[in-house]
């Protein structure tokens, strides 16, 4: 499968400006043979929480277009995020949508960010985040997201061979969005595939590095600090191969684990 990720600067607090942006990286993925494409977190309006309750998705619009765009193109999207309106608050969502034009996962970030204030604007979200394209069980996650390493690992566990990863993860940690998502893919075994933003926003400079990783760890692509599209290949066969080498599952002591558990 012919992977496709945008690493692009987002404007803030201007959807207009990120739509046109957004669809014309769609269009140069899917000239370009790309069979999915991943977009990064929040690009519609960046960061902008003060200003949601006027810029935030409030009428489906972002799912239209990526069904619309995916049927016509015949490409899967994993929609990055956006923030959302919806069951009385604001959310940061990740629509899926396969090659058909069906919305296959509606995904809200489960963990918010202190630092960014996610805490005092949006709420958290309730579901999983697997989904299925083509027979095959993906999952996504959001940024904060890839701190839980359990959260994955339930992913993982629900039978997803590739986790997808739209993030604004800041340049002052990059090196910590580096080794965790080697790690997340290492210890569950599976592709990891992440989407960073660039540029800045009043706050934040933004890292980059959106980078896809094997299941044994080898990171596969790293866009570093360029502006684009990055393109790479991958066989989910390589999943059930680097499982069956170190059969972690298997070995999981689940009751060990749950006896010393503690909620903090």
């Amino acid at each position: 499968m012919k992977i496709a990720c945008v690493q692009m600067d987002i404007a803030f607090g201007e959807p207009e400006t990120n739509f046109q942006r957004v669809e014309n990286y769609l269009e140069e993925a899917a000239e370009n043979g790309a069979e999915l494409i991943v977009l990064p977190e929040m690009w519609n309006t960046g960061y902008a929480l003060t200003e949601l309750d006027e810029l935030a998705d409030g009428n489906g619009r972002t799912a239209d277009f990526l069904k619309r765009f995916a049927k016509e193109h015949r490409v899967h999207i994993v929609g990055g995020s956006v923030s959302t309106k919806k069951k009385g608050g604001f959310y940061n969502t990740m629509y899926v949508v396969d090659s058909t034009g069906a919305l296959v996962s509606e995904y809200d970030k489960a963990h918010r960010f202190g630092l960014m204030d996610e805490h005092i604007h949006l709420e958290e979200g309730q579901s999983l985040g697997t989904f299925e394209i083509g027979g095959e069980t993906f999952g996504g996650v959001i940024c904060y997201d890839i701190r839980f390493p359990e959260w994955l690992r339930a992913q993982a566990l629900n039978g997803a061979k590739a986790i997808f990863v739209p993030a604004e993860w800041p340049a002052a940690r990059i090196d910590h969005w580096r080794i965790l998502l080697q790690a997340r893919a290492i210890e569950n075994q599976c592709f990891i595939i992440a989407a960073n933003r660039i540029g800045s926003d009043p706050k934040n400079e933004f890292g980059g590095h959106s980078m896809v990783i094997a299941p044994w760890g080898e990171v596969r692509m790293d866009m570093g600090q360029e502006q684009g599209i990055g393109y790479t290949d991958i066989d989910l066969l390589e999943v059930d191969e680097v499982r069956g080498r170190i059969p972690v599952f298997d070995d999981r002591r689940v009751p060990l684990y749950k006896k010393f558990e503690k909620s903090h």
